[in-house]
């Protein structure tokens, strides 16, 4: 179990992941929708996770969920360095009309490719906040991530597809091999 703390002027961030977990979870970040989220992204990838942050929530939920984006990345890189994985991972999930692919290369490179067509807002919550929470995750994991919405209109749906697909991704990347996949021999 990897435990990462962050306190800046906005945000305060306790969070603990353990990408060998059973699905538990606990998790309040003051934010409803986000949190259902996180909470949909530990079930789908068996890691456990616990969170607890606070932030300027009153001003806009922007920093609270970027800042929790770099925690969880910076935790999952530091599970990551453990062991040697599988590497790659990639899952096609549906949620209703919805359907959403994404692909994963636990490369110690940094990209992330978003191709959702959502936009608006889920109770007070911007949908636009999702990328932001997936760049910095990326950016502080050091991996490659591609999330590609291939149906659907309703946002919830779509979103919730998102993290259920990167969960399951994540969760076949995560599966212990006893050779590192690179001609590199490192990543």
């Amino acid at each position: 179990m990897t435990k990462i703390e962050r306190k800046t002027k906005e945000t305060d961030i306790k969070l603990a992941l353990n990408i060998s977990g059973t699905s538990q979870y606990n998790i309040d970040t003051g934010i409803g929708f986000f949190n259902h989220m996180l909470e949909t992204f530990s079930r789908h990838s068996g890691f456990d996770l616990d969170i607890k942050a606070t932030g300027d929530i009153d001003v806009d939920y922007h920093h609270l969920v970027e800042d929790v984006g770099i925690v969880l990345g910076q935790a999952f890189f530091e599970e990551t360095r453990k062991a040697t994985f599988k590497r790659f991972g990639y899952s096609i999930i549906p949620m209703d009309e919805a359907l959403v692919l994404s692909s994963v290369d636990l490369a110690n490179r940094v990209y992330l490719m978003y191709d959702c067509q959502v936009s608006g807002t889920i109770l007070n919550f911007d949908i636009e906040l999702i990328e932001e929470f997936w760049r910095a995750f990326v950016s502080n994991a050091r991996i490659v991530l591609h999330i590609k919405q291939l149906a659907g209109f309703n946002k919830h749906h779509i979103i919730e597809a998102s993290f259920k697909s990167v969960a399951h991704s994540l969760k076949d990347a995560c599966v212990p091999n006893s050779e590192i996949l690179s001609t590199k021999l490192t990543l």
